[in-house]
């Protein structure tokens, strides 16, 4: 994932300030108080990790005490592989090789890696602010007020350069813990406990930290593809919009990971071919579309690398990138002919076909498993547990859509919204059915909140704009929406 290191530091100005120090460019300039923010997402991405790691490793001791060799194998693969794996990111990141730090790099050996970089993150923050510091850079973004946009500047000191960059880190290895390691683990540990008929205490508490490891690292997947989509933009999130991510990434992935283990448990063999299946479409995909373009591979990716090194680093994020969308959706599309590796536009067309066949394959595999389930479910109401993971599924596209309507924090950037989109088809409907006089006269849409096509972004010009300038085209789209939809249907 590639964002801007900078998209998190928050400032809080004054009305006078803000009224003082307009510059006739149309810059705001905002004074660096040398207030940095706590950095609790690596503390979470931390505990998160030490504390799936232990539980799996206390856990693999309990197999191990009980012959149980293959639980046991499973579990520490799937413990050590993102754990060995997070080690290299870090070292990657930080470009700890070529420099002389033995400590860091034997901490890392011991896959003590976060635990060092989280104290070095917290030792920078409460040492910042302690004395005054010199900016290293200025960041220069769009401001979104009541849907007024100003274009700011924000003074960036070292402590906060360094605290971005152990941000950024660790959001990238709680994604990776989260699809590489977790995902697996919480659907062994739910397979094992559906066939012991047996819930372990170890084993519940592991399930509990890699669900809440999962919808972490779905919810930084969702945040990270909003602010490259919306790189020219401070990006900020109220608390009801996490809320409503939280509980749309949880039901989606919670009844996900139920469906593939109850059709594990009438076909065991079974589900490893739609597991291969899913992760191998996602895994060629991109590829595809890059050999369809008959594009050249991106160098950006790391200037020391060979075009093997190159490839070797794509296919892995395209594994990750498959893992992601095996289980969820990933927000994002791979595109290597990109610098960032991003598309950042937002294909709509792709998260409807996802949700429609995932929809559609998670029904087929609850009902297969309706018609093949094992003696252990016979004390099980199966009907109303199949209704319940359609609609924990159906609540969770709904949580999505309520998201992109009313909490997305660039929807006043849109066009026109989910509210126009269904009318439009509801009134095309009604069209067919011989009410064509109502064309051309539909209410405007109730909000300005989330839509489905984007205005086009335009560069900035910092030295001859405008604040009123920024989104002075947005309005001017507004007034026939309705009516190009319907020349369009």
């Amino acid at each position: 994932m590639c964002e801007v290191a900078m998209e998190e530091q928050d400032r809080e100005i004054s009305d006078m300030e803000r009224r003082s120090s307009v510059a006739e460019n149309g810059v705001m300039p905002v004074v660096n108080h040398s207030h940095v923010h706590a950095p609790l997402s690596v503390v979470l991405a931390t505990v998160l990790y030490c504390a799936e790691f232990i539980t799996a490793a206390v856990l693999s001791s309990m197999y191990h005490k009980t012959d149980d060799v293959i639980w046991m194998g499973l579990t520490i693969t799937f413990m050590l592989v993102p754990a060995v794996l997070i080690q290299l990111t870090l070292t990657f990141i930080h470009r700890d090789l070529g420099r002389d730090r033995p400590l860091v790099l034997f901490l890392h050996l011991l896959l003590l890696g976060p635990v060092i970089r989280c104290f070095e993150a917290l030792v920078v923050y409460f040492k910042a602010g302690k004395k005054v510091e010199p900016y290293v850079t200025i960041s220069r973004k769009i401001s979104l007020k009541k849907g007024q946009g100003t274009l700011m500047e924000w003074e960036i000191g070292q402590s906060e350069r360094i605290l971005a960059m152990h941000r950024n880190a660790f959001k990238r290895t709680a994604v990776m813990q989260a699809f590489l390691g977790s995902t697996p683990q919480l659907t062994l540990q739910l397979y094992a406990t559906i066939q012991e008929k047996y819930i372990m205490p170890t084993r519940l508490a592991l399930m509990i930290i890699t669900l809440i490891s999962i919808t972490y690292g779905a919810l930084v997947c969702s945040v990270l593809a909003i602010q490259i989509r919306y790189d020219d933009y401070k990006v900020r999130l109220r608390p009801v919009a996490y809320l409503c991510m939280i509980v749309w990434r949880g039901l989606e992935i919670t009844t996900r990971v139920t469906a593939l283990v109850l059709f594990s448990t009438a076909h065991s063999h079974w589900v490893i071919l739609v597991g291969m299946i899913n992760l191998l479409f996602f895994f060629f995909l991109p590829w595809g579309e890059f050999w369809a373009k008959k594009g050249s591979l991106t160098e950006n990716v790391e200037k020391n690398f060979s075009k093997l090194g190159t490839t070797v680093v794509l296919c892995m994020f395209t594994l990750l990138y498959a893992c992601i969308n095996t289980f969820c959706w990933s927000a994002v599309q791979l595109d290597f002919t990109h610098q960032e590796l991003i598309d950042r536009k937002q294909r709509w067309d792709r998260l409807a076909m996802y949700y429609c066949g995932r929809f559609v394959e998670n029904f087929l595999l609850i009902t297969i498993w309706y018609f093949f389930r094992s003696d252990f479910f016979e004390y099980v109401c199966a009907p109303m547990l199949v209704v319940q993971l359609l609609v924990c599924y159906s609540l969770a596209i709904l949580f999505m859509l309520l998201f992109y309507q009313f909490f997305h924090p660039c929807r006043r950037l849109f066009k026109y919204n989910v509210h126009d989109c269904l009318h439009c088809i509801c009134c095309r409907k009604g069209r067919r059915g011989g009410e064509s006089e109502r064309r051309g006269k539909l209410p405007p849409s109730y909000s300005t909140a989330a839509t489905m096509v984007m205005v086009p972004e335009e560069p900035l010009e910092p030295q001859n704009s405008q604040p009123a300038d920024l989104t002075g085209q947005l309005g001017e789209r507004e007034t026939d929406i309705v009516e190009d939809i319907m020349e369009a249907a």
